[in-house]
């Protein structure tokens, strides 16, 4: 959420940063409200201070015909008072339920643009993998090698789901500790975080629980929902809360399962493991001072480059445009790693993603922190130390062998205890 003075001193501004995300937010609407909730608190103070004038009057010595208006004026401060509360109240509602639909404000060199195709690349790790056979995608060396079942998966729980079996396994937990030990390294906590959050955590974080664009799976009649990733649970743990300064930053790394409906979600690049309704992460996030806020947000994306560089899968690091930031994002990195499986001839796809969302989130969940006498609000920060699904279709597209085998990074070899996955 945007600071309301913000919002009236930078009325424009803000009118073009929802319109270069395409989005639909009406600004003036949200300013009349507040002016309406502004009027209605000062009219509440004033109804206050007559009804406190009004009780010390009648301490006093009063004759019968005094004393009976002043009754009748305390009665109607007090119908006053319950009504203009009232009012505040309801505007109050509306007030914060418009407000939290204005997006976070951009980065001044965010690329303007509305889909992928409008992310700037700014640098490549490696190139392209080629092959002198024909490539498979993911999806057949998974069913070739006894890896992966869709099949099945979708007669059990229904499409975009799937069993990870034999090597896979393996795989899936030796990238969730690779990415652990790699991130405790770099002085993150490990948490295995709950894979269920309250309705109003998810709405601080940016995330919209309920309705045909929601992303997310409500649990009927709990007001909670299944998470989408480790941020709505990491950046829950200090709601309302004031943080002593000298323990920032707070730096975690959440392991949980993410549930995402991906509603309306198909075509080729939708396919197999791409986007699933329930996949394996290892979460990164920050909470700092807004000063240091680029620094970490550097720090994320280095991390996540030496994750993918240590596993020698080829990627390019992409600034995501404005309309495709999401509403809490101040700056996005994407890594799109090569699936040499996707299309003809292969294609980038995302694997991960570095965000700065500023004090954003902060100002909807009230994380503060105390400094000279003031308080002030936290930048918060997330990025991808591996979403495992995704991981996974990278190392079988690109470490793939003519014989149909598939070679496992050196790096995750400690953890598998095997270097090849080929067939029995």
């Amino acid at each position: 959420m945007l600071d309301f003075k913000f919002l009236k001193e930078n009325r424009d501004a803000v009118v073009e940063n929802i319109h270069n995300r395409h989005m639909e937010v009406d600004v003036d609407n949200i300013l009349r409200l507040y002016d309406e909730r502004s009027g209605l608190i000062q009219k509440t103070e004033d109804l206050r201070q007559k009804r406190n004038k009004n009780a010390k009057k009648m301490k006093g010595k009063l004759n019968t015909e005094t004393r009976s208006a002043l009754i009748e004026e305390g009665k109607a401060l007090k119908d006053d008072i319950a009504s203009s509360q009232e009012k505040l109240g309801s505007v109050e509602t509306e007030l914060f339920r418009e407000a939290g639909r204005i997006p976070n404000m951009a980065h001044p060199d965010a690329p303007i643009g509305k889909e992928d195709k409008d992310n700037t690349e700014i640098k490549r790790f490696l190139g392209p993998t080629e092959f002198s056979f024909k490539a498979k995608d993911h999806v057949e060396l998974g069913q070739d090698l006894d890896l992966i079942d869709f099949d099945t998966a979708t007669r059990v729980s229904g499409s975009k789901f799937y069993y990870l079996k034999n090597e896979a396994v393996y795989l899936e937990l030796a990238l969730v500790r690779y990415a652990l030990d790699i991130v405790r390294s770099k002085g993150f906590t490990p948490i295995i975080t709950p894979d269920i959050a309250r309705e109003e955590v998810l709405e601080g974080i940016g995330f919209n629980p309920r309705g045909a664009e929601s992303n997310i799976y409500a649990l009927e009649g709990t007001g909670t929902c299944l998470i989408g990733t480790a941020e709505i649970t990491l950046g829950g743990i200090h709601a309302d809360s004031i943080i002593d300064p000298d323990i920032l930053p707070i730096k975690m790394a959440g392991h949980s399962h993410c549930f995402r409906r991906e509603a309306g979600a198909a075509g080729q690049y939708s396919k197999g493991l791409y986007r699933v309704h329930q996949f394996t992460k290892v979460e990164m996030f920050v909470y700092c001072r807004p000063e240091d806020s680029e620094k970490y947000h550097q720090e994320i994306l280095g991390i996540e480059e030496e994750i993918f560089q240590g596993l020698k899968i080829p990627y390019r690091v992409v600034d995501t445009c404005t309309g495709d930031l999401g509403a809490p994002a101040y700056r996005k990195y994407d890594l799109e790693a090569w699936m040499p499986g996707r299309g003809e001839t292969g294609e980038w796809g995302e694997v991960t993603s570095a965000s700065n969302c500023t004090d954003y989130q902060a100002r909807r969940l009230g994380v503060r922190y105390k400094e000279d006498g003031k308080t002030k609000y936290l930048h918060m920060l997330n990025g991808t130390a591996v979403a495992v699904s995704r991981a996974i279709i990278s190392i079988m597209e690109n470490f793939q062998q003519e014989d149909g085998s598939i070679k496992i990074p050196e790096k995750l070899i400690p953890y598998t205890g095997f270097s090849l996955i080929k067939n029995a």
